[in-house]
């Protein structure tokens, strides 16, 4: 028995409210739960991207849940078309965000790396990158 995919994944950052704003308008992802200053969790597709700020949750919530949290920059990937290549260099340019690299892999794909406020690595991908259908 093996996983089909990845459930969550999530990012720690210092700036919650921040956070919110960055990833609602560049992506429009839809938010599905937040508490202040703890959490605030987005759907993405079939997944959930979580954003987590570190202090509050290395510390016992009560819930019996484990406590985790980060320092310095994580990364997360999304999944682009590669007929959006185009399309994402324009909504990065327009939202002021600046393109860190941009990289075409040997084995094919495309990837577009640039940051978030909190100075996490995003990057946005086509599936080929790892041999992936789109």
């Amino acid at each position: 028995m093996t996983p089909d995919r990845v459930l969550e994944t999530c990012l720690y950052v210092d700036d919650l409210e921040l956070a919110e704003v960055f990833y609602s308008r560049l992506f429009g992802f839809e938010l599905f739960a937040k508490v202040a200053g703890r959490h605030v969790f987005f759907r993405c597709g079939q997944g959930m991207f979580l954003l987590f700020n570190p202090e509050a949750t290395r510390i016992d919530s009560g819930l019996g849940l484990p406590t985790h949290g980060a320092t310095g920059p994580g990364h997360a990937a999304f999944a682009m078309k590669e007929s959006e290549i185009a399309t994402w260099r324009d909504r990065l340019d327009a939202h002021n965000i600046p393109i860190e690299c941009e990289y075409s892999w040997p084995a094919g794909g495309f990837s577009i790396y640039f940051r978030d406020p909190a100075g996490n690595s995003i990057e946005l991908a086509t599936p080929g990158t790892w041999g992936l259908d789109a």
